[in-house]
């Protein structure tokens, strides 16, 4: 709500013109009707209705006015279940007020109030019954009863004597709230015929007021959708800084069809995923959370981009065969600054250079996910140090007004500005370049890389022979020590001392020790060899001289794995930074 109140100040002779209307004509009273139907429920906010309505009753029809809804209606949507004994839980979210200086009726009323309306007030009596309770003149104790409620006395003086309506805001067969109008003492006091004008100017309320509870509801259910399917925080990876915005095609639903993901993977490298599932709303973003959980999955078998893009597609055609969905999944290595990367019908990458040069990534297109089932091709390509990745969905660059090769050369006049923040640049990126009202949902993706400090990597080169076991191990003290890490260094030394005799032993040269500090108070300890072969996790017998390696590296660190490489293989463990 953007007030916290409606108060109404009359203008001469508007009381006394509207009464004697109403007594006079029932042509007035359907001209006053129609123009209340004309001023209430202009927007879908509860509370910007609930004050329309404060607007046109006070103080042509009433000298005070009020809007109590049931609290779980505001809260989170949903009709509370009917107590038996005939109370109701409420909020005021609106008054209005017809006196030159409103103050204390606004303090005896404050706006978002809750109260329990206990069943022998009227204004519970009108809602558990579905009728309007009239009275013509407030008689003292329902004053009372009514202030006793609210736990101030000022309630009873300002309410006894007057003439009160309380009438059900009712659509759709449930009773929303109540609507209460009142006239002060010594006016006109209300009459039949005003009773069926209020149960008019509520029943248009209540309506306009559900259709925007509704709206709330269905809001907060996108909303809700879209902040589970989409990564809440998204993980910086070691040697990179990411940034992304999202921007669904409709503003109502506020949930798309377009996804990204930054995916950890071993050796501190990480996986970069942009998809567009074809369609809009809650339909093509269940599919979009289907395969983002499945890029996930499959991102942790550690595949090569293509396989991933392809067992993607495969999964998806079991999923909805009439669902149609592009994206392009790279992997970074943060060591080598290799990115591999691979699309399947999604528009091209963009690299920009630290220079601000910036180019288009050839890679093959491939067919959307879901059509067919041709195999796809991985490009492998270093990255020089301060470039910009941009990763983006086709809704950026592409609408009816505007052919998608033009806003592909548009996006990246945008990008070329050497040196900008990231941040900046996805902000005017999306300000440029999305179309207007008729746009395509939107994700933007931005990957800067950078060389990596010296407090993040150390490695050596180890010959292939055992006596430089002991070399490894001083390598370790040696980096913990200036790194800071020496809660951690003999847990390292053992792990290393084990990695580095199975290297020895089962693989050939060459062999290397690398130490990454990654993000997240991770440490990295890998072996690499040039042997293909794959360390076994075995359980050995009592009699066993061997095989107890891999067990004690399990037992000691996080996790555990391996992973080829062009010359045979790394066996990498991690650990938790104390």
């Amino acid at each position: 709500m953007n007030r916290n109140s409606v108060i109404k100040t009359p203008a001469p002779g508007d009381r006394l013109e509207w009464r004697q209307a109403s007594a006079a004509s029932a042509q007035e009273r359907l001209a006053y009707l129609n123009e209340a139907s004309r001023r209430i429920g202009t927007t879908l906010d509860l509370g910007e209705t609930s004050r329309e309505l404060m607007d046109i009753a006070v103080p042509r029809f009433a000298d005070t006015s009020a809007i109590m809804v049931q609290d779980r209606l505001v809260i989170d949507g949903e009709f509370p279940s009917r107590p038996v004994d005939g109370t109701a839980l409420v909020r005021r979210v609106a008054i209005g007020v017809a006196e030159a200086d409103p103050t204390e009726w606004v303090e005896a009323f404050p706006i978002n109030e809750v109260t329990v309306y206990s069943a022998q007030l009227p204004q519970a009596q009108c809602m558990s019954t579905g009728n309007p309770i009239m009275y013509p003149e407030l008689d003292e104790h329902t004053a009372e009863l009514i202030g006793a409620s609210l736990d101030r006395e000022v309630v009873a003086k300002l309410l006894v004597g007057g003439s009160f309506i309380a009438v059900p805001l009712k659509a759709r067969g449930r009773v929303l709230g109540c609507a209460i109008f009142s006239r002060n003492p010594g006016g006109s006091p209300f009459e039949e015929e005003d009773v069926a004008v209020a149960e008019e100017l509520a029943a248009r309320t209540a309506v306009c007021i559900d259709n925007a509870r509704l709206y709330a509801r269905e809001r907060r259910t996108a909303l809700t959708l879209q902040s589970s399917l989409l990564p809440a925080d998204l993980h910086q990876p070691l040697g990179m800084k990411i940034a992304s915005r999202y921007l669904p095609a409709s503003d109502l639903m506020g949930v798309g069809g377009d996804w990204f993901d930054v995916i950890p993977l071993p050796g501190c490298r990480a996986a970069l995923v942009v998809g567009d599932v074809m369609g809009h709303g809650t339909r093509a973003a269940a599919t979009m959370g289907q395969l983002r959980t499945a890029a996930r999955t499959l991102a942790s078998l550690d595949l090569p981009p293509d396989e991933v893009l392809f067992r993607l597609n495969r999964m998806s055609q079991d999923l909805d065969p009439t669902q149609i969905a592009t994206a392009v999944y790279a992997t970074y290595d943060p060591v080598t600054r290799t990115c591999a990367l691979a699309r399947a019908g999604h528009v091209p990458p963009v690299l920009i250079h630290p220079d601000g040069r910036t180019e288009i990534i050839e890679l093959p297109s491939g067919l959307p996910l879901g059509i067919g089932n041709d195999p796809l091709e991985t490009v492998e390509m270093v990255l020089p140090s301060g470039g910009i990745l941009a990763f983006y969905t086709d809704g950026l660059v592409e609408s009816r007004a505007r052919d998608i090769d033009l806003g592909i050369m548009a996006l990246r006049r945008l990008l070329s500005a050497p040196d900008q923040d990231l941040e900046e640049m996805c902000d005017v990126t999306i300000n440029s370049q999305r179309p207007g009202h008729e746009r395509d949902d939107i994700a933007l993706l931005l990957a800067r890389v950078h060389e990596l400090a010296p407090d993040e990597i150390a490695s050596c080169s180890l010959p292939a022979d055992p006596r430089f076991v002991s070399h490894a191990r001083r390598f370790v003290r040696a980096t913990l020590a200036e790194w800071g890490l020496g809660a951690v260094r003999d847990t390292t030394e053992l792990v290393v001392s084990e990695l580095v005799t199975n290297a020895l032993k089962h693989g050939w040269p060459p062999i290397e020790l690398r130490l990454l500090r990654g993000r997240g108070r991770t440490l990295v300890c890998e072996v690499a060899d040039g042997s293909p072969t794959v360390p076994a996790l075995r359980t050995p017998t009592s009699e066993d001289d061997t095989g107890r390696g891999l067990q004690l590296i399990k037992r000691l660190t996080y996790r555990w794995g391996t992973r080829p490489t062009p010359l045979g293989k790394i066996v990498w463990v991690e650990q938790r930074l104390p």
